[in-house]
């Protein structure tokens, strides 16, 4: 995986927690700035400090060696107004098992979709979401 994904990634997951960088680094016992700049694709990361990341996280490190025969399936970047509602009173208050999930769910339907979506129709697509996982 290459850095800039691995930014998106962490990014990805800590915005679905609702959660700041500065959390994070003391979870993670790492610093703002290196969080910071693995999220915008800069850096080097030890396998050790992507380790203390993903506990930090809540989520679980894979490391895989493959000869590059296979495709690997990337999640849905998150647009930005998706991104934003993320980080509302609403979509916080939810009671959600696995926010990032939820997430990508919510890119990949928006991206159905002939123009960006506002943040209405975010609440309807979680609304959705929250009904049929009920």
């Amino acid at each position: 995986m290459e850095i800039v994904e691995l930014g998106r990634r962490l990014r990805a997951r800590r915005t679905a927690s609702g959660r700041t960088i500065a959390s994070v680094a003391a979870d993670a016992g790492l610093s703002v700035p290196y969080i910071a700049n693995l999220e915008n694709g800069r850096g080097n990361p030890t396998l050790a400090a992507v380790a203390s990341l993903a506990t930090a996280l809540g989520t679980e490190l894979r490391v895989e060696l493959s000869d590059g025969a296979g495709t690997e399936a990337t999640p849905a970047q998150l647009p930005d107004s998706l991104v934003r509602f993320a980080r509302t009173q609403r979509f916080a208050a939810e009671r959600l098992p696995d926010r990032e999930r939820v997430l990508t769910a919510m890119a990949t339907l928006g991206a159905l979709a002939d123009r960006p979506l506002t943040e209405l129709d975010w609440h309807r697509v979680l609304d959705t979401i929250v009904l049929l996982s009920r």
